[in-house]
C-alpha cells in the first residue's frame, strides 16, 4: 500500500505564511489611495468607517455568545471590524507615521492569530496521519492473516488431491498386477482396498 508522493509547489507553501502580511498591506495601500482621493480630514468618511467597524464588532460579539455561537463567524466579524478601523484611521490621517505604526501592529496581531490556527491545523493533521497509519497497519495485519489462512487451506486441498491421486495410482497398479484375484484376498482374510471409481475421486 504505497502512497503517491506529491511535491507541493513553493508558492503553495509560502502563500499561507504570507497571507496576513498581504492582507494588512492591501488594506494600507487601499486606505492611502482613499486618503489621496479626498478621505483626509473628511469627517463623514471617518464617521462611516467608525460605524461600520462598530457594527462588525457588534456582529462578532453576538456570534460569539450563547450555545449557538459560531467561532468562525465571530472571528471573521472581528477581523472585519479591525480592518475597517485600520482603513479608517489610515485613510483619515494626513501622514504616514500613524498608518505604518498601525500596519505593524495589525500585522503582528494577524500573525499571532494565524500562528494559533496553524498550530491547531498541524496538530489535527498529525493526529489524522497517525490514525490513518494505525488503520493501515491494522488492515495490513488482517490481510497477512487472511493470506496465511488461504495458503493453509490451499495446502490442505493440495495434500488431499495428492493423496487421492496416489490412491488411484495404487488401485490401478494393483489391478494390473498379473495373477491379481480379489476373491483370493478375501478368502485369505486380508482386507480389500475399496474399488476406485470416478465418484470416489469427486
Amino acid at each position: 500500500m504505497n502512497e503517491q508522493i506529491i511535491a507541493r509547489h513553493w508558492l503553495a507553501i509560502i502563500a499561507p505564511k504570507a497571507s496576513p502580511a498581504l492582507a494588512t498591506s492591501t488594506v494600507l495601500i487601499l486606505a492611502r489611495i482613499w486618503n489621496a482621493n479626498g478621505a483626509e480630514h473628511s469627517l463623514g468618511n471617518a464617521v462611516l468607517m467608525t460605524a461600520l467597524s462598530l457594527a462588525a464588532a457588534a456582529a462578532g460579539t453576538v456570534a460569539s455568545v450563547g450555545f449557538a455561537g459560531d467561532p468562525v463567524i465571530a472571528g471573521t466579524a472581528f477581523a472585519t471590524s479591525g480592518a475597517l478601523a485600520f482603513a479608517g484611521v489610515s485613510g483619515y490621517s494626513d501622514g504616514l507615521s500613524l498608518p505604518l505604526l498601525l500596519w505593524v501592529l495589525t500585522t503582528v496581531v494577524a500573525y499571532g492569530l494565524a500562528a494559533r490556527y496553524w498550530r491547531t491545523d498541524r496538530r489535527d493533521r498529525l493526529a489524522h496521519q497517525r490514525h490513518t497509519g494505525e488503520r493501515r497497519e491494522e488492515h495490513a495485519h488482517l490481510e497477512r492473516v487472511e493470506a496465511l489462512r488461504a495458503g493453509a487451506q490451499i495446502e490442505v486441498a493440495r495434500s488431499g488431491a495428492a493423496y487421492a491421486e496416489q490412491l488411484a495410482t495404487a488401485l490401478l497398479t494393483r489391478a494390473s498386477l498379473p495373477g491379481y484375484d480379489p476373491a483370493a484376498l478375501t478368502r485369505a482374510g486380508l482386507p480389500e482396498l475399496p474399488a476406485f471409481t470416478e465418484h470416489d475421486d469427486l
